[in-house]
């Protein structure tokens, strides 16, 4: 029986449904009466007839129903939605936004209208109704189910529930119902979106259909939900704000995110619980996870963590530990096949350069090309720009001309690498490294040269009496040279050898003799400044580029400071990849024999000597302040150098934590940050923790090109002079013009006229050369005491200058 009547309730549910389609306004009575009398009268069904029958009757035997033309106050009714308007009083003037409207129309095509609407009756100018209803509650709802005709999912005549209200004051209603309402607290929100997830199994892109928000607002809630519930306990308390909520859903981690919470002081910035939430994570725009991939790295077991409330770049890579085995596992993949390929005998690969390998580097050399290589290069070289010019000015090149101009590009580039090239011998003891550019492409450096793998030294002959032959060049067991023709023991005898005329002179004579010629070549080099530039040249360049080789005859001593000893990463970085470069296209260019090297820069032109000569002095550039180190001349010289050469820091370094602003005392921060983005970004930062505000100060920096005072550099006197007079000129009021400019007489000089600036006849002229004739000039008192600022040194070293 119980079933039964369930199933005569459904029927009648659904009749009702039909019969309300009728573009009639109808009360509920009206409508289940009609549903009463299509209802066949069957024993089974009879007790929900018999309920149906009963509860239409007393809405169709109501007096109100009878008399009144309209549904009495407080009546519900079905209207067609085609009959309902907005009303006038309506006390919400500002409309609802589409995001609103969709919200409502898909509720209700999900779930059906919770709510009636609540509506009162149109009359004209004689009282009368006209048949529509004005709409006091609801009009979102009636917006909503207006779109979804516009979409065709419902009739324009679609019956609506309504509630007619003719007592109260339609404005006030209105207000009533936008005034008095509690709106749901967004924590339980965010859990009930959760539980619909979790415990429902609908997905984000079901729950946004059927509660009309985007899906990507939906996965929002979705991560919020997953926040721990010791926090979103203190989020309901209002302690926390929902931008620090949104900060802690950057993982669903609750130990963790619980602990970062408890770590945080007075200081909650959303940042900093990101930055603490992910500090042993790793950021999709880091070069290794630039070089792997977020697609391999998923494949191979990591995950990635989004942050759905800001721009997470890419999220991050919470598996570190695998990140870096991937990378290195590349690296050598790379490494290996570069080998296979080359020949190399060794090679490492790891993510950072390792610049204290100490090995010696050697560089590919010129390499002539054949007769018939040279002819092919000459060819692609003619058809390219042949080709080239015929497309000049076209807007977009022809599919197949772009690819015959690629290949001929790649033709003539692969013959141009040919020309350089490793030395097979080079090849079969050097190695290579492979590691990990900033931007996160593999570099791979070659040549190198371990201790183990150097070329044998010349064997040491061993000879009779302890004497020992090194070079052709005999030495006693004191390491004193023993010369030829001569007796080694002093007292052996007075008889004199006769000798022989072809046998090499005495080490002491040659002594004297190459001395004078060294004198005779210092006077003429001296005045030959031509000449001097190709020496010096070649001394720089035999000592930079071919290690161990003693083939200079100036004793110029370049040395080169290892700077990645006194500053990390320093290496990697733009300035030093550039100068790598640079140095590895003269190593290219550099005759594989060293003997070779003064013809190789006598033949260059001018423009490539001092080129090359500049490069080589760059080297040798030292301007470090070490602890241990007082030279205060040479600071000042390395400041003038910087002033000379216009030095600009700004493009080589900026204000980083790590570089600076977390080195260095929370006053020092202020400081910077008061020059570089002014007093008040300063004052704003006066009350943080030393690391969260050189963070921040970072960001305030950033692009403003504030440098510490050891990197600026001093603007050239002249330039202050030029300003100084710039100024002075704008100032000066503009001479007036004469009339007859041809009136003027010509000053011209009276040769009898005195110079009171000039000496007096019988004044000898000052020599510039003697400081004597100087009396303006203070003579410099010798030092009593050594002052311990100054550089050390001994009476040798000093006799050793002055000569």
């Amino acid at each position: 029986m119980a079933r039964t009547s369930k199933k005569a309730k459904a029927v009648t549910v659904a009749m009702v449904a039909e019969a309300a389609a009728d573009t009639e306004i109808r009360s509920v009575g009206d409508v289940l009466a009609n549903v009463v009398a299509a209802l066949p009268a069957s024993e089974a069904e009879a007790e929900t007839v018999a309920d149906a029958a009963s509860v239409a009757a007393e809405a169709v035997n109501a007096p109100e129903a009878e008399a009144a033309a309209v549904p009495a106050s407080g009546e519900t009714v079905f209207i067609p939605l085609n009959k309902l308007k907005k009303s006038p009083r309506n006390a919400r003037k500002t409309p609802h936004t589409e995001a609103e409207i969709e919200a409502y129309a898909a509720s209700i095509a999900a779930k059906g209208m919770f709510q009636n609407l609540v509506v009162e009756p149109e009359l004209d100018a004689d009282g009368k109704p006209t048949g529509f209803y004005f709409v006091s509650i609801g009009e979102g709802r009636r917006l909503a189910q207006l779109l979804r005709v516009k979409r065709k999912e419902i009739k324009r005549t679609e019956p609506v529930r309504c509630v007619v209200d003719t007592e109260n004051d339609p404005f006030e209603i209105s207000l009533d119902e936008n005034v008095t309402r509690a709106a749901m607290h967004p924590a339980d929100q965010f859990e009930a979106f959760h539980e619909l997830s979790q415990k429902r199994g609908r997905g984000a892109a079901e729950i946004a259909a059927r509660f009309g928000v985007s899906e990507h607002v939906v996965k929002q809630r979705l991560r919020l939900g997953t926040v721990s519930p010791k926090l979103m306990k203190v989020y309901r308390e209002g302690k926390l704000t929902l931008e620090q909520l949104q900060a802690f859903a950057v993982t669903d981690d609750h130990a963790r995110q619980e602990q970062v919470f408890a770590n945080l002081h007075y200081n909650k910035e959303p940042w900093i619980i990101r930055r603490d939430l992910t500090a042993s994570n790793v950021e999709a725009t880091d070069r290794r996870a630039v070089f792997i991939g977020a697609e391999d790295y998923l494949e191979n077991g990591g995950t990635i963590i989004r942050d759905l409330f800001t721009e997470d770049r890419g999220g991050y890579f919470e598996d570190a530990a695998l990140l870096d085995r991937l990378v290195i596992g590349k690296l050598e993949w790379i490494a290996q096949s570069i080998r296979e390929t080359e020949g190399w005998k060794w090679w490492q690969a790891s993510i950072d350069y390792p610049h204290s390998h100490g090995f010696r580097r050697v560089y590919p050399h010129p390499v002539e090309l054949s007769d018939e290589e040279e002819a092919i290069y000459a060819a692609a070289q003619e058809k390219h720009a042949a080709l080239s010019e015929k497309w000049d000015g076209a807007d977009e090149l022809p599919p197949k001309v772009a690819k015959r101009l690629q290949k001929l590009g790649d033709e003539i580039a692969s013959i141009d690498a040919r020309r350089h090239a490793y030395d097979p011998d080079e090849i079969e003891r050097g190695g290579l490294f492979v590691v990990l550019n900033r931007d996160g492409t593999p570099r791979i450096e070659r040549g190198f040269i371990q201790p183990q793998d150097e070329a044998p030294e010349p064997e040491v002959e061993e000879v009779a009496d302890g004497e020992t032959v090194i070079d052709g060049v005999r030495v006693n067991d004191d390491g004193e040279i023993i010369e030829d023709g001569s007796d080694p023991d002093p007292d052996g005898g007075d008889k004199e050898p006769e000798g022989d005329a072809g046998q090499p002179l005495p080490d002491r004579l040659i002594c004297d003799l190459t001395a004078h010629r060294t004198l005779g070549l210092r006077l003429a080099l001296g005045e030959q400044p031509d000449m001097a530039l190709i020496a010096v040249t070649h001394a720089l360049a035999a000592q930079t580029f071919y290690l161990g080789m003693n083939a200079h005859a100036l004793e110029l001593r370049p040395t080169s400071a290892r700077l990645g000893e006194h500053a990390v990463g320093i290496e990697d970085t733009e300035a030093a990849k550039a100068l790598s470069d640079r140095h590895a296209g003269w190593a290219q260019d550099m005759p594989q024999d060293v003997a070779d090297l003064w013809d190789f820069i006598a033949g260059l032109d001018q423009a490539s000597v001092m080129a090359l000569f500049a490069h080589c002095a760059s080297l040798t550039v030292n301007a470090l302040k070490l602890p241990w180190e007082h030279k205060h001349r040479a600071y000042e010289t390395a400041d003038r150098l910087a002033t000379a050469l216009a030095l600009d820091m700004g493009q080589h370094w900026t204000p980083t934590v790590s570089a600076y602003l977390g080195r260095v005392t929370k006053a020092h921060i202020l400081a910077a940050v008061r020059e570089g983005a002014g007093d008040e970004a300063a004052e704003c930062l006066a009350g943080m923790k030393k690391q969260p505000m050189a963070e921040a100060a970072e960001r305030e920096l950033a692009g403003t090109g504030w440098l510490p005072s050891l990197l600026r550099t001093e603007p050239p006197a002249w330039a202050d002079d030029a300003q100084a007079e710039a100024d002075a000129t704008a100032d000066m009021p503009e001479a007036e013009e004469p009339d007859d400019p041809e009136a003027m007489p010509a000053e011209t000089p009276d040769p009898d006229a005195a110079d009171p600036d000039a000496p007096e006849a019988d004044e000898p002229p000052r020599d510039p050369l003697d400081p004597d004739a100087q009396e303006t000039a203070d003579p410099e008192e010798a030092p009593v005491s050594p002052d311990p600022d100054t550089e050390d040194m001994d009476g040798e070293a000093f006799h050793e200058a002055a000569e």
